[in-house]
């Protein structure tokens, strides 16, 4: 009986030996049903509070956020990606990383409110300085989320990382909504953001079924940490490469303008983040456990590339391409100005679902040193591009960004696939297809919402089939488009029909 006690907490944190890919394939879809659910919410939110708030109450939202990301930052320090990676766990490391981590988010929101002031005097607006300081308990409730999630994530147990994720996307819309309708201000968006943080905190912990041991002094914790410092400071490149911009036309082009540009993001540039960000909780880990088969890490990761890229291509052309249209029709005609500042940014956004998962290689390789550096290289793009675009403000911001993306695309890649599994050229061969698709699209979609003219809705829905119709044509060309295709279908065909066989009631 000890015994068996003993090998339970070996491998209480590690997901059943036998059958990944069908865990895999599960994941994907379970994820992927509720990140569906989070981008609808979130169309549903920049449509529906769009509606109801003003520009200069998504600019104060705009200008306290970089400051509180850059405390949810250090939070977490990468010790969840470090439990998910690591390939032996054990439960002492485990309750040692929470407390670590739970102690520096008790700090790091009381520094948020300690800094709030500075907010305010930086903007010279105390609006800012306000939400700052309520928000530091957001970050507190988040801080406590992350030992939980990285558990079910390392476990695979992707239905309740699914659930959690849905019911915190919906809980967070319709708190949100019902306090715009009753008191329309920028505190409809926190009382989203604190309601979904609460419901995770809950479902999350409940969920991973674990409770951390006494503080002790973590035995052989020095690998983490080192994976961890280092994941951190390429967390800390991203934070400045996806905030510096906001903090800048803030300061220099005020609220308004800032507001327009925080739309134009959240709208395009945003859903494509949320695309990368679960599936890569379902990819890390899977790609870890394969770590040592290498022919069967490249082919799981370019399959996974290859369906992200079909999925979010031709939907970034057809929304660059009916950008006039898509503004006024889904937001109103006072959103008209963000159009320009959407497209410009939206020549970024075609690359952007090619570009985000190359974090996977580096963090289930355990590279997060060149991780960290190639973050570095990435933020010095993004700080130039910022600088260069400001003097001509929110669309000079987005155009020299896009040119940045463009310009370090090679890079990156020649950079990850100098070691490991997955090396530039098998990336490319991927992409290539999807990339010529995509621009093919954009010309299809923007000519054919001409077509039904004082019918924009009809209009939009015509160019977004009209868009995917042609990108998938385009692949049909190449062999590895087809492929593509081929995996998608066959990803699709056998998913549904293994869950039909699970649900089939069977003969007494």
């Amino acid at each position: 009986m000890p015994a068996q006690s003993e090998t339970f907490r070996e491998h209480q944190f590690d997901p059943p030996a036998s059958g990944m890919r069908s865990r895999v394939l599960d994941g994907a879809l379970l994820i992927g049903s509720a990140q569906a659910v989070r981008v609808l919410t979130q169309i549903g939110s920049v449509i529906g509070l769009s509606r109801l708030l003003s520009p200069s109450d998504f600019g104060v939202v705009a200008m306290a956020w970089p400051v509180v990301a850059l405390v949810m930052l250090f939070q977490d320090m990468g010790l969840g990606q470090a439990i998910v990676q690591k390939a032996k766990l054990e439960h002492d490391e485990v309750s040692a990383i929470f407390w670590v981590s739970a102690l520096a988010g008790a700090m790091l929101s009381l520094l948020l409110v300690l800094l709030a002031p500075a907010v305010g005097w930086y903007f010279h607006d105390t609006r800012p300085a306000h939400l700052a300081e309520a928000l530091a308990a957001v970050a507190l409730i988040s801080s406590l989320s992350s030992q939980p999630s990285a558990i079910l994530t390392r476990r695979m147990r992707f239905g309740w990382l699914a659930l959690v994720n849905a019911l915190g996307a919906l809980s967070g819309l319709a708190a949100s909504i019902g306090w715009a309708l009753i008191w329309p201000s920028y505190w409809a968006l926190y009382a989203g953001n604190m309601t979904a943080a609460l419901l995770s905190l809950v479902t999350l912990w409940l969920a991973a079924n674990w409770w951390p041991s006494l503080p002790r002094r973590m035995a052989q914790g020095g690998g983490l940490l080192r994976f961890g410092s280092g994941l951190t400071v390429a967390n800390f490149m991203t934070y400045v490469s996806r905030n510096l911009d906001n903090v800048l036309i803030g300061r220099y082009w005020g609220g308004d303008a800032l507001g327009l540009y925080d739309r134009a993001y959240k709208l395009l540039l945003f859903p494509l983040q949320q695309v990368n960000t679960p599936l890569a909780k379902v990819m890390i880990p899977a790609l870890s456990r394969m770590a040592d088969d290498p022919s069967r890490y490249r082919q799981a990761y370019l399959r996974a590339l290859g369906f992200v890229l079909t999925a979010t291509m031709p939907g970034v052309a057809f929304a660059v391409g009916t950008a006039r249209l898509l503004f006024p029709t889904v937001l109103g005609q006072k959103w008209q100005s963000a159009a320009p500042i959407f497209i410009a940014l939206g020549i970024a956004g075609l690359v952007q679902p090619l570009n985000n998962p190359s974090g996977w290689l580096y963090i289930s390789q355990g590279r997060s040193t060149e991780f960290m550096h190639m973050g570095i290289l990435s933020a010095a793009f993004c700080v130039a591009a910022f600088i260069i675009g400001m003097p001509f403000g929110p669309v000079g911001v987005a155009i020299a960004y896009s040119t940045g993306e463009y310009l370090r695309m090679p890079i990156l890649w020649w950079y990850v696939g100098r070691r490991g599994p997955v090396g530039w050229r098998d990336v490319f061969g991927v992409a290539i297809p999807n990339l010529l698709g995509a621009l093919v699209s954009l010309a299809g979609a923007g000519a054919v919402q001409h077509l039904l003219p004082g019918h924009p809705w009809g209009a939009l829905v015509l160019a977004a089939v009209c868009a995917y119709l042609l990108s998938f044509a385009v692949l049909l060309g190449f062999r590895t488009g087809r492929a593509t295709l081929k995996d998608v279908w066959s990803l699709l065909r056998g998913t549904v029909r293994r869950h039909l066989l699970r649900n089939m009631p069977r003969s007494a």
